[in-house]
Formats: C-alpha cells, structure tokens, sequence
C-alpha cells in the first residue's frame, strides 16, 4: 500500500528523501556521525527504554538508537516524519527489530500519553512555524512519562560569525522564515512552556546548532 504524507502547513521534504542520507554529512560538515553519537549520549537509553525521533528524516538517528535498545525486554525506536518519502526510505534501509518508522506529524501524535521514555529531535524545529513549534513540544510533553528525557538539537542564536552567516542565508536561500525564529532564540522558552524543566545546551555545533538537553518533572 502506498504511504500518503501527512497533511501539515510545516514544511517537509518528500522532494529530497531520495538524496538525502547523500547530502546530509554534506550539510554536516562530515561531522554526522559525531554529532548523532552525543545525541545518542545525551539521550542515556537503557535496554527497554521506548524512544521516539521526531521529524527522524531517512532513520540514520532512529536506527543508530536502536541499536543502543532490546528489543527483547520491549526496547524500541520509533521515528515519525510526515513526509511519506523519508519514511519509505526509512522503512527500505533501517527498519527491523526494535526500529519503526510511522507516517506522522509531530503536531498531532497518535500515541497514548506517557508512552515514551524519551524523545529526541534533529533538526527538524527550524522547518515549522511558531506554533507547529508550540504544538510539537506539546505533545512531545504529553507522551513523554514522568522523568522522560527530551534531546533536541536545532538551529538557535549563532555563536560564531560564520554560523551567523550561515543561518542568515539559509533563511534566505530556503525562504524558511522558520529558521530566522529559532535563530533569535525561542526554543528554550518555548521548552520550558510546554512544561519541560529548564533545558541545558549541552554543545554547540557549526556556531549555530544547539544541543538542548531537559526533562518531563517528575511530578
């Protein structure tokens, strides 16, 4: 059966799927792996932890989490995109025991409440607007249980000049007004208002990729 792309007004990237596991180590200035593995660092999984990515693109950090899990003591990885291209791509190259990928938006999860572990998210905020922001980490809050850990690494206030560059034209060259909100720094306090503790910036990529490390209070 064909997968259908969820509808969503955030801005997904069925044009790309096809090329993107080849451009992103591009975009990532060779440093993917690296950057995925403190990620994956952050995020702390134990064997039969339940960990969903969102916006998880083609599955390279989906699948790199499920290698870290059991799947025999429940642990799994579960990468949603609502781009049904990336998704196609996902299931063809990664998916297997303990790693699924679902046709999904991040605005409006079909999971039950408190039914992760944690939730992890690259580069994906920049692509929607305020409010798709707002919504996403919502629900990201709600299927998180009490003490769950949240991951998000995205664009935010640039350190360096070349990372102020660099997202001043990538605003313009994408026409992604989106990036020009999280380069004046509202991801933390939109965190933070979707209920989540404080969050840290664990590390700082290119000048203008922050690694936003929080928790779900336990109460």
């Amino acid at each position: 059966m064909k997968l259908e792309s969820t509808p969503t007004r955030g801005r997904t990237l069925d044009h790309a799927a096809f090329v993107y596991d080849a451009l992103e180590p591009f975009f990532l200035l060779g440093k993917q792996a690296e950057y995925d593995r403190r990620l994956v660092t952050l995020l702390s999984v134990s064997g039969s932890d339940r960990v969903l990515d969102l916006g998880c693109g083609t599955g390279v950090l989906t699948r790199m989490i499920a290698d870290r899990l059991s799947p025999e003591s429940g642990g799994v990885a579960v990468g949603i995109d609502a781009a049904a291209k990336m998704i196609a791509v996902a299931r063809k190259k990664r998916a297997g025991a303990g790693c699924v990928f679902d046709v999904m938006a991040a605005e409006s999860l079909s999971y039950e409440d408190a039914s992760f572990d944690a939730v992890v998210s690259s580069l994906f905020f920049h692509h929607v607007q305020l409010d798709l922001k707002e919504k996403a980490l919502s629900e990201a809050f709600r299927v998180l249980r009490p003490g769950g850990r949240l991951v998000i690494a995205d664009m935010h206030v640039p350190t360096t000049r070349m990372g102020a560059l660099v997202s001043h034209v990538s605003r313009w060259f994408f026409l992604q007004p989106q990036i020009a909100e999280n380069t004046r720094g509202v991801l933390p306090g939109l965190i933070e208002a979707a209920g989540f503790a404080k969050p840290e910036i664990a590390a700082v990529y290119f000048g203008y990729i922050a690694l936003f490390n929080t928790r779900k209070p336990e109460k």
